[in-house]
């Protein structure tokens, strides 16, 4: 499942310093899976995702992190989810 925020960007910045797993894939009506990349991101680095950009929520790698999230406030939706069909199998590398 990927989702997207249409009418405002999204940040998250790690708060414990434990690396994470960034997935994303380009703007679009709905993901294409050979669009989707994953990325590994450094404890010290946080993300800002552009509105309307697919992304996984955020994959922590260790069981009890924390990360502050900066949201849109506004009237409205701001959120589209997308599912991908059952057994769709998608296999990403690192990049």
């Amino acid at each position: 499942m990927l989702e997207r925020h249409p009418k405002g960007s999204q940040a998250f910045i790690p708060l414990s310093g434990n690396p994470y797993l960034v997935v994303v894939a380009p703007i679009g009506d709905e993901p294409d899976p050979n669009t989707i990349r994953a990325f590994y991101a450094k404890g010290s680095q946080g993300i800002n995702y552009h509105k309307g950009v697919w992304h996984h929520p955020v994959l922590a790698l260790e069981e009890k992190d924390q990360f502050l999230i900066v949201d849109r406030d506004g009237e409205g939706p701001n959120c589209d989810e997308h599912f991908f069909a059952d057994g769709t199998a998608i296999v990403l590398t690192l990049d």
